[in-house]
Parts: structure tokens; sequence; C-alpha cells
């Protein structure tokens, strides 16, 4: 008997339907407006991974609709092609690696990106002090092997400027930097001694 009443619903909501009492299922116009928005976010994504605000802005930049800017970013973010988490602990690891970034160069940029203060952390957990020090005491050492000749004082605080200034281009901490850079000056004045 509830099968009976269940198929008289329905066959009362088709009827409705096709006599048009019933707004239509499917919005093309919406559909084919969202599918443009969409076709142009996986392209940006295609390119790199992007933060959610990162890739809306983008869209906006383009004169796409606010609001088909959400649903699309909404829509990607349900089936995980848009995860500011995912992107942001990529974003360290990267970064850090590649580029020899200090947390607090990756912290401003993640926020740039608007990337939210509770991701941002979690994703610089990743890099911790000894980690730092390390990719500082490479640059330092790296900028250092330029160094041919230290014959005077200037010189000595000229070549550690340039080295210290390849550590705060990078967002290094003073004291790190400033410990690093003097190791790495002195060791190499050691070997053109030698």
């Amino acid at each position: 008997m509830a099968d009976a009443a269940k198929i008289r619903r329905l066959q009362a909501a088709l009827d409705a339907y096709h006599a048009g009492e019933l707004p239509p299922l499917f919005d093309h116009q919406a559909e084919e407006v969202k599918a443009t928005v969409r076709k142009r976010a996986l392209r940006l994504l295609d390119q790199r991974a992007r933060s959610r605000h990162e890739l809306e802005q983008r869209l906006l930049q383009l004169e796409f609709p606010p609001e088909v800017v959400v649903e699309v970013l909404d829509d990607l973010e349900r089936v995980e092609l848009l995860n500011d988490t995912t992107f942001a602990y990529e974003w360290v690891r990267q970064r850090s690696i590649r580029r020899g970034k200090s947390r607090m160069a990756l912290n401003l940029e993640l926020k740039n990106k608007g990337v939210a203060q509770s991701i941002r952390a979690a994703a610089l957990e990743q890099i911790d002090n000894q980690t730092e020090e390390e990719t500082a005491t490479q640059l330092a050492v790296k900028k250092a092997r330029t160094i041919h000749k230290v014959g005077s004082v200037q010189e000595y605080q000229k070549q550690l400027r340039r080295i210290l200034g390849v550590l705060a281009r990078r967002g290094f901490p003073q004291d790190i930097s400033m410990r690093v850079a003097r190791n790495a000056l002195e060791n190499r004045i050691q070997e053109l001694s030698e």
C-alpha cells in the first residue's frame, strides 16, 4: 500500500513539473556560466596549487560573477581539488627545501595568499629550529664560496654584510644569521689561507 502512495506522489510531482508549476530541475544557463568559471579555475590549478583566497582573487579579476565563483570554489573544495591545508603544507615543504626560505618568510607568503593563521602555524611546524639553522648554514656557506680574498677588516665586514644580506632576504632571524654568517666567512678565510 505504501508503494502505491509513493507512486501517486511521484506522478503528481511529474504532472506538476510538466505543467510548469515547478521550477526546472536543471538550470542550463547557470550551469554554462559555472562551467566557464570551473574551466578557468581548473586551468589555474593545473599551473600550480593555489589557496582558496588566491584562486578566488584571480577569478574575480577575470570579472566572473562573485556568487558563481564562490559556488565553483565550494564545489572544488568538496571534491578536494582545492584545500588550503594541503596547499600550505606543500608550499612550506617545497619553498623551504628548494628556495631556502625561513619560517618567517613562509608565514608571510602564506598570509599573503589568504591562508588562515591556524593552518599556517600547523604547516610551519614542519620546520624545526635545527632544520632552519641548517638551511641558513647551507646558504651562508654557498655565498661564502664566492669570496676569493679577504685582506682587510673593511673587506671582512663587506663580505659579512653580503652573506647576511642573503640570509635576511630569506627571512632568517638575526641571531641565527649572524652566527652562521660569521662561521661560514671564517671557514672560507681558513680555506683561502691554506
